[in-house]
């Protein structure tokens, strides 16, 4: 077994880190969000009404597994925690979720437009990014 420690240079780069941290979610066999909630929750981020599609998701979120749910809501609580620096950082709210969306939350199948599903999961990450502590 092969022991990484955080204090080799090679780990200084922040984006190694970040990129390192995207491909160990990306690559579970099955993403934080489950396969079986994908469309509810893009079906919820669709909804007209603001204060309803905040509260579908919350709902969405607090029947995650246990593990699912404590694993997103530290990452997003350190997510909030990035966005807090934008101004040397440029990581807002809209970016972070075109970097996290894909990956926390995909399709069990791909389906035939890319950039309509990205879109919308860009949004679900964005949701939970602005309403933290409403969601968890």
């Amino acid at each position: 077994e092969e022991r990484l420690s955080l204090a080799d240079p090679e780990w200084s780069d922040v984006h190694v880190v970040t990129g390192a941290l995207k491909l160990f979610f990306r690559e579970l066999p099955e993403p934080l969000v489950p396969y079986r909630l994908f469309d509810p929750f893009i079906e919820a981020v669709k909804l007209p009404d603001p204060q309803e599609r905040v509260e579908r998701v919350a709902e969405l979120v607090q029947g995650l597994p246990p593990p699912n749910y404590a694993t997103l809501r530290y990452l997003l609580a350190h997510l909030c925690r990035v966005m807090e620096h934008v101004e040397t950082n440029r990581m807002t709210r809209q970016n972070i979720g075109i970097v996290f969306g894909p990956t926390l939350l995909r399709p069990e199948r791909e389906p035939g437009s890319l950039a309509v599903g990205m879109a919308q999961q860009n949004q679900v990450v964005e949701l939970l990014l602005a309403h933290f502590d409403h969601v968890f």
